[in-house]
């Protein structure tokens, strides 16, 4: 079964077909203002280099730059390599982005040109354009990659010397100096300015009037030696700079003029301006931060309730990092760098939703404690909380509440510091941020295939397909998804190539988004990433935002697609072969074929082996595998088929169903032990001094989803608990008055025992 390929995939392919005609030196055939065309005869198309049907001057007009990303909030100078200008000095260097965002760049002593990158109010891949006749004419064309602030490095920003400090300044016992440092050689200058700048959004929510802006306010210091640290004592801010509470730092060069948009510059995170508030702050935080609650809560019951579009999350930690399709590490609590988890106190991971909900824009996020159960508000401050904005932002991005972490940051940050961190009014928050409990939570279901190559579908069925060619895993009209896959010999160490074959690259489509090819590097063993047929680096960024998509890199070695649909793909090397792994949501649900099988829970209909013998639907796992084993005749291979397959069966546990009862409440004036709802889990109810349980005592989760009783109350009156521990008590202090009257008789009695010393 070998189905014609998709247009797109022969696209893909084209790398292999050999070198086609090569350029001449006539002067219309240039790649000027044609940056990724195909067509005329010469290629301006990145697949060009290695087809040898470039235009001679692909590399003058179709830019390479270095470095290639940097922080969306902008500042930051790149170059054009493999172009040089021969008179630097006569050459007037404008920068344009995405059609409307001009910078001013430059020529260096050596000729090389240079652009500085704008202030964005989105991430992912951004277009530019160069001019050097002082913007007459934009012919060439590079993309530049925008990334969220948080994923940056330290070296490319300023940091806030113990951040937590600057954002409780003011608050009791938090005064005195404030101080933040940054690598001199980032901003190569003699003398520097600091500036604040705040951001906002106004205008009407959710309407077209909208809008997301940054503003520079003030100047912190002017003219002050580049040492790579500042330390300056804060003052409340003027009155007409009081309405913005969040913002951050930036250092430039003290040649330009304070607030100059676009020029090389160091940031600090993102973060509360406490530091800048008022003296009303500074007298009764509490009462202040109180009035801020208020008036958020009286925002929020104005505005849509986003809670009814978000994914559900999953019940476990397990479960939340095998569906990495839907969710993703949150950086703000990740086991694998220390848990260090500020926000959520008694967690040790979080991941958000991958992508944001589609009529609001907003996220989901789900904790989870140290023996993997889910953290919830209603249990914990500590508890996972959704988010009106996403924190990672939303297609289209640019207008509230899609900025990345900048619309997060005024809807569920700033006012979880009103509420939480700067008054102990916690639970008005958590009464408008509640935890998702899991009880509709549906894991993804799991197909892989790995070897040489062995295969194992949607619903259960494990065969050996050793085909040769581009081959169909997975097409579901549900959402216009396609996966192909490239099957091709393996070389044995003797550099004979082995009888069978295992998968070699891998490509997916959704609907209208950008294309993706994972494949095998020929020279490094490892992987190779393309989006729509250019290799990708990701020597600066492991994270890319992309059309329709999100991209993960790990090592190196493994590599995750996330799909809008929530559908996910994980490629990573095994032996000299690729591993694939799809994730699929129940919407898939019958929507399915290829060669990974018609989800629709019947294994039997699923596929037919290549010889056309039809796999029994008794046919184990392990004669499955020892029929594939004589495949390639190669040891390797036959081992990274073992951890493959292994990888896929530790996954499927990970996946398992499990039931949830949901949330069980403590009874009023009493309390409960236990914040674990899964089947099997037990409750335990207690009631306040002064009041008695009236229902029982504990709660089972049942294996049907429901609590065998539901939660008791404490009524006014003793306990039973006290009331016994009364009775027995007296009957304790009766029994010892006995004993000391029978003790005193017997002492009267018997001199010699008693009054004797030894």
């Amino acid at each position: 079964m070998k189905p014609a390929l998709l247009p797109w995939a022969l696209l893909l392919l084209a790398t292999a077909l050999g070198p086609g005609p090569g350029p001449t030196a006539d002067a219309q055939e240039s790649c000027s203002m044609r940056c990724g065309a195909l067509d005329g005869p010469c290629s301006c198309h990145p697949t060009c280099s290695g087809l040898g049907t470039c235009c001679l001057d692909f590399r003058d007009f179709c830019l390479e730059i270095l470095p290639y990303s940097g922080s969306m909030m902008g500042g930051k100078d790149f170059v054009v390599r493999h172009f040089k200008m021969s008179s630097p000095t006569d050459a007037s260097v404008i920068c344009r982005f995405k059609d409307s965002i001009q910078t001013l760049g430059h020529v260096d002593s050596s000729g090389q040109v240079h652009c500085v990158s704008p202030l964005l109010y989105e991430s992912g891949r951004i277009p530019f354009t160069v001019s050097l006749d002082n913007g007459h004419s934009f012919p060439r064309a590079g993309t530049w990659l925008a990334v969220h602030p948080n994923k940056v490095s330290m070296m490319e920003k300023s940091e806030l010397v113990n951040e937590t400090r600057w954002q409780y300044y003011g608050t009791a016992n938090t005064s005195g100096n404030l101080s933040l440092t940054w690598h001199v050689k980032s901003l190569p200058t003699q003398t520097i300015t600091i500036e604040l700048w705040g951001y906002e959004e106004t205008g009407m929510p959710y309407s077209q009037e909208w809008t997301a802006k940054w503003s520079y306010l003030y100047p912190l210091a002017t003219h002050i030696p580049n040492s790579g640290s500042f330390t300056f004592t804060p003052k409340p801010a003027p009155p007409s700079y009081q309405r913005w509470r969040v913002g951050a730092l930036r250092i430039i060069d003290s040649k330009n003029y304070a607030g100059q948009k676009d020029v090389q510059a160091l940031w600090t995170n993102d973060h509360a301006l406490a530091w800048h508030l008022s003296d009303d702050f500074r007298e009764d935080p509490v009462a202040w931060a109180r009035t801020q609650c208020q008036a958020w809560e009286e925002l929020e019951d104005q505005l849509p309730n986003f809670l009814e579009e978000l994914p559900d999350c999953p019940c476990t930690l397990t479960q939340a990092r095998a569906d990495s399709g839907r969710f993703f590490t949150d950086y703000g609590c990740d086991m694998e760098q220390g848990s260090v988890c500020t926000y959520h106190p008694g967690a040790v991971h979080c991941v958000r939703s991958v992508q944001a909900s589609l009529r609001y824009g907003s996220g989901q996020q789900c904790c989870y404690t140290a023996d993997g159960t889910q953290l919830l508000t209603a249990d914990s401050s500590g508890g996972s909380t959704p988010d009106r904005g996403h924190d990672w932002g939303a297609p289209p991005f640019r207008t509230p509440p899609r900025v990345p972490s900048m619309s997060h940051w005024l809807y569920d940050v700033l006012s979880f510091y009103y509420c939480c961190l700067w008054a102990p009014d916690c639970p008005r928050y958590m009464q408008r941020r509640p935890s998702n409990d899991c009880r509709n939570y549906r894991p993804p279901r799991l197909a892989s295939a790995f070897g040489d190559p062995h295969f194992v579908t949607f619903d259960g069925t494990n065969f050996t397909f050793n085909g040769r060619g581009e081959y169909v895993l997975l097409e579901a009209a549900l959402t216009d998804l396609r996966v192909q896959a490239r099957a091709q010999p393996g070389t044995m160490s003797n550099g004979t190539e082995t009888r069978g074959t295992g998968l070699t690259a891998v490509a997916v489509q959704e609907g209208n988004s950008d294309v993706v090819e994972v494949r095998l590097a020929n020279r490094t063993g490892g992987l190779e990433v393309l989006l729509n047929q250019e290799v990708l680096s990701f020597t600066e960024q492991s994270w890319m935002d992309l059309k329709g998509m999100f991209l993960s890199v790990a090592a190196g070695d493994r590599v995750s697609i996330m799909l809008a649909s929530g559908a996910g793909l994980e490629v990573s090397v095994q032996g000299p072969f690729l591993s694939v792994s799809v994730l699929l949501p129940e919407k898939f649900l019958t929507h399915t074929h290829g060669l990974l099988g018609t989800l629709n829970n019947d294994p039997t209909d699923d596929f037919t082996l290549h010889s056309g013998r039809v796999l029994p639907p008794g046919t184990s796992p392990q004669e499955l595998f020892l029929f594939g084993a004589n495949s390639t005749g190669s040891l390797s291979t036959g081992t990274a088929t073992r951890v493959a397959h292994q990888l896929h069966q530790r996954r499927m546990q990970s996946l398992q169903p499990v039931v949830s009862c949901g949330w069980l409440a403590p009874p009023p004036n009493g309390q409960k032990e236990g914040n674990r709802y899964l089947a099997g889990s037990t409750i335990y109810f207690h009631c306040d001094n002064g009041y008695s349980l009236a229902g029982a005592e504990t709660s089972t989760c049942q294996a049907d989803g429901t609590w065998s009783s539901p939660t008791p109350k404490c009524q006014p009156g003793r306990s039973y608990a006290v009331l016994l521990g009364i009775i027995f008590g007296g009957l304790a202090v009766v029994a010892a008055v006995a004993l000391v009257y029978v003790l005193l008789r017997r002492r009267k009695g018997n001199t010699h025992v008693w009054g004797a010393q030894p």
